[in-house]
């Protein structure tokens, strides 16, 4: 599956008395699928997903996957603290439509997640799971940062495609690039190089003609090549898209928005930013500028968002990007307790930093 571009981790609507607010979601996700982000991600950090039931996470997951549009990449956040778990979630996440599974490093037992316990878990849940597989690593939630080498060796896995970092390091978004430029794999696109996805090929708004679906393992390019399956083997789709195969090898991704444009020259191919939940067409322009090579645009573009993104996303977190979504169309809506709304001066400052920053 082609990663490339941004995506919007969206948040999770709650009702002020703490239920999800389904409908508010459905509003979201059809905002987002107008916008030109790349896809989303649901249940990631910034959708509070360690505060909802089982049930809720997939309410949610459905609520999403039903509402977005086809084009869309979705990503489902399916991480848990156990194998068994995570892959029963990310196998239900395959179920209904999802093309990724993102997946966060393992933490509550922290001094016991040694190299050969991260290598069994990501193993394990790889070997097993219907969807391709991203790394999750965020340091400032988890308190471990996954080290650069043993992402290169899971990068060996066919069925791991990437991994979003999120500690803000771009000197360790260098080495990751660097270390994993080994592995080649190809993904199916469009004639625009766009990414396909198997939602994409069964829906009604693309006029199903008849034709051949793609697994989700061949469209994310996991499958490894050999006699029976070449790396570059042509398919044949339904409606008459057209499609080619495109290189992308291990695909690293960041979270950091204030630090995107550093990060795509040190080699990441994307990202998934919490600040694009509020600023998701502010975020893409960045990308877009640094993707036409005009590196002065994309200077410009970066500097626009950098005290917002720092400030809303790094140290004032949810609730402060909550509110950001309410003032531009979204509905942000309170987080979940223990965490609080934000005060009066807060929302001032707010305010102040999203002024210029219109989506």
């Amino acid at each position: 599956m082609l990663l490339h571009g941004i995506f919007s981790p969206i948040t999770t609507p709650f009702y002020p008395d703490g239920r999800v607010y389904l409908k508010k979601l459905e509003h979201n996700v059809e905002r987002y699928s107008k916008t030109p982000v790349a896809g989303i991600t649901v249940l990631g950090s910034t959708g509070e997903a360690v505060m909802l039931s089982g049930q809720e996470q997939r309410e949610v997951l459905k609520t999403a996957c039903e509402t977005c549009a086809p084009s869309k990449v979705l990503i489902a956040g399916t991480g848990a603290e156990s194998a068994i778990e995570t892959l029963r979630l990310t196998k239900y996440a395959a179920e209904i439509g999802y093309d990724v599974a993102l997946i966060r490093t393992p933490f509550f037992y922290r001094r016991q997640m040694q190299p050969a316990n991260m290598l069994a878990f990501y193993r394990t849940v790889a070997d097993h799971s219907p969807l391709p597989v991203m790394i999750y690593s965020v340091p400032a939630f988890t308190n471990y940062d996954i080290p650069v080498e043993l992402v290169a060796e899971l990068s060996e896995h066919p069925n791991i495609i990437g991994i979003k970092d999120s500690s803000g390091d771009v000197e360790k978004v260098r080495r990751m690039a660097e270390s994993t430029r080994h592995v080649k794999r190809t993904a199916t696109v469009t004639e625009t190089f766009t990414a396909v996805t198997p939602r994409m090929l069964k829906s009604p708004e693309t006029g199903d003609q008849g034709g051949e679906l793609v697994s989700v393992a061949a469209l994310a390019g996991s499958l490894p090549a050999g006699p029976s399956k070449p790396a570059s083997s042509a398919v044949r789709v339904v409606s008459g898209i057209k499609t080619r195969q495109k290189e992308v090898g291990f695909q690293v991704l960041v979270g950091a928005a204030q630090k995107l444009q550093p990060s795509l020259d040190a080699g990441a191919v994307g990202a998934i930013l919490a600040f694009a939940c509020p600023a998701p067409t502010a975020c893409y322009e960045i990308y877009a500028a640094w993707k036409e090579g005009d590196a002065n645009l994309a200077g410009l573009k970066q500097a626009r968002i950098n005290s917002a993104a720092a400030r809303i996303v790094g140290e004032l977190g949810i609730a402060a990007i909550k509110y950001a979504l309410d003032l531009n169309g979204y509905y942000g809506g309170p987080p979940r307790l223990p965490l609080l709304p934000l005060t009066g001066d807060l929302k001032n400052e707010v305010e102040q930093l999203m002024a210029d920053i219109r989506n």
